[in-house]
């Protein structure tokens, strides 16, 4: 009998053709294509995402300012730690995705992440268990599957934006115990959210009763030692083995993005709260509210792409879905270093102001510059994600082996959690050289004379580098069928 994420037990007979292949519903018995799957059960997993990124961005978007501000922390080292612990949060999915995909299924994970939501299992398994609801032998579903991936990111936007607008000032204005209490309470929302769709989900079967890990692991082994593989088990292990080995190439060709995709949530806030950050009536914004114009970029460029740029590439290419995964990841990679430039040049010129206003040493003094000037690279980032972010989450989830989903998921959230952590010890490496001579580096708390243009032109030749092998590597690659 083949491992199922759901008990067994259902003897109804489905009707001709509604029997969606390799899935059963909740129940345990066939999933009928009419009661189960599809939108309506991806709309509730797309509920859930929503509220966890409300929680996940009520923290971390204004953390830097948190660490800096109540608790003194140096501007370096603040930064370095908001990569850590974004680092973490994207590295441990890994381990949820483990045990969701050896042991616990998709469903069962979830539930229990939610609950101890620090785990890091939570997040692979909901975007998996979301696409499983499209059935891919389905012509239909096929497409709506790729734009699930596009929906899902464009609803868990709205969430991060109105999380962005609405805690940031909360936590500077009224309890930053609030501000981060808020999160936990949605997360209990979420749980409510992800269990009322419980009997519309569809559940994926393994291919087989063996720990996917297991096959594969002993498939090596086999090889490792020279040895025929001793079952058709062993031969599948070896040829997922080298599914995950072709992915390899791209994820690592995508840290440059990653790297970049950090200085959101640390060193861009940093540089908008020296600016004038004033509206009407006197009304100050926190400068990590500016983040949610990356949110309102992408929510409102995701229409735009899946309703009329899809469907025109796919009447150019005769493709299903416009352009290759690749093809977007690799547009997405080159539209962000023009965001890092124009977040050079903004710098450049902020610095440029202080110095016309003798302000060098005044750090406490507001810089008489709109913070409205760092609105255009927040865009472009928004912007480049709906071609990078969804890319990769796409192309993981279809490239994997098939009992792997939820690594699959994972491998994507790695990339950023690598690259975040990539991004703390540059900071930290680049801070402790350029401050020997005068104590005045890079990342110096005086951020009048600081130089994080410098390291934001390093960026932008780091990723310009990462781009050539991937164009390369993507160019060579070969789609799993």
């Amino acid at each position: 009998m083949m491992t199922t994420e759901a008990a067994t037990g259902d003897d109804s007979t489905p009707l001709l053709g509604d029997v969606v292949t390799g899935a059963v519903a909740f129940d345990g018995g066939p999933a009928h294509r009419s009661k189960s799957g599809s939108w309506k059960s991806a709309s509730f997993i797309i509920g859930v995402e929503v509220a966890e990124r409300f929680a996940y961005y009520g923290i971390s978007s204004n953390l830097i300012t948190y660490l800096t501000g109540p608790l003194g922390e140096s501007t370096a080292a603040a930064a370095a730690a908001v990569n850590a612990w974004n680092g973490a949060a994207m590295l441990l999915p890994l381990l949820g995705a483990f045990v969701a995909d050896s042991f616990l299924g998709r469903y069962r994970t979830i539930i229990i992440a939610s609950l101890l939501y620090i785990l890091g299992g939570h997040k692979p398994c909901v975007q998996a268990l979301g696409a499983d609801q499209f059935d891919e032998e389905d012509e239909t579903e096929l497409v709506a599957k790729s734009s699930f991936f596009n929906w899902w990111y464009f609803s868990m936007n709205a969430g991060i934006c109105v999380a962005q607008l609405v805690l940031s000032y909360i936590q500077e204005n009224l309890s930053w115990e609030l501000g981060f209490g808020i999160p936990c309470i949605m997360m209990c929302f979420a749980l409510v959210v992800y269990l009322l769709g419980s009997t519309t989900y569809r559940f994926r079967v393994r291919s087989s009763q063996k720990n996917p890990f297991v096959r594969i692991s002993s498939a090596l082994a086999a090889a490792a030692a020279r040895a025929e593989p001793e079952d058709p088990e062993q031969s599948s292990g070896i040829e997922e083995a080298k599914e995950l080995v072709r992915i390899a190439p791209i994820w690592a060709s995508c840290l440059g993005y990653a790297v970049m995709f950090a200085q959101a949530t640390t060193l861009f806030t940093k540089q908008g709260a020296t600016m004038d950050r004033s509206l009407a009536f006197g009304l100050q914004i926190p400068s990590a509210s500016l983040q949610c114009l990356t949110g309102l970029s992408i929510v409102a460029f995701i229409p735009v792409y899946d309703r009329i740029l899809v469907p025109t590439a796919r009447a150019m290419t005769k493709r299903s879905m416009g352009i290759t995964t690749l093809e977007r990841i690799g547009a997405g990679i080159s539209l962000s270093i023009v965001f890092m430039v124009v977040a050079a040049i903004v710098e450049r010129q902020r610095i440029s102001v202080a110095i016309k206003h003798g302000l060098l040493d005044r750090p406490e003094a507001t810089v008489p510059m709109s913070v409205w000037w760092l609105a255009p690279q927040y865009v472009l980032l928004g912007i480049a994600d709906v071609f990078t972010m969804v890319g990769l989450q796409e192309f993981m989830y279809d490239q994997v082996p098939n009992d792997l989903k939820s690594l699959g998921s994972a491998l994507y959230l790695s990339i950023f959690g690598v690259g975040s952590f990539i991004s703390g010890f540059l900071i930290s490496i680049i801070d402790s050289i350029t401050s020997r001579a005068d104590g005045i580096g890079w990342f110096s708390d005086n951020l009048n004379r600081a130089h994080l243009d410098y390291f934001y032109w390093l960026l932008v030749g780091i990723t310009a580098a990462t781009l050539l092998p991937y164009f390369y590597f993507a160019n060579s690659y070969v789609y799993k069928i």
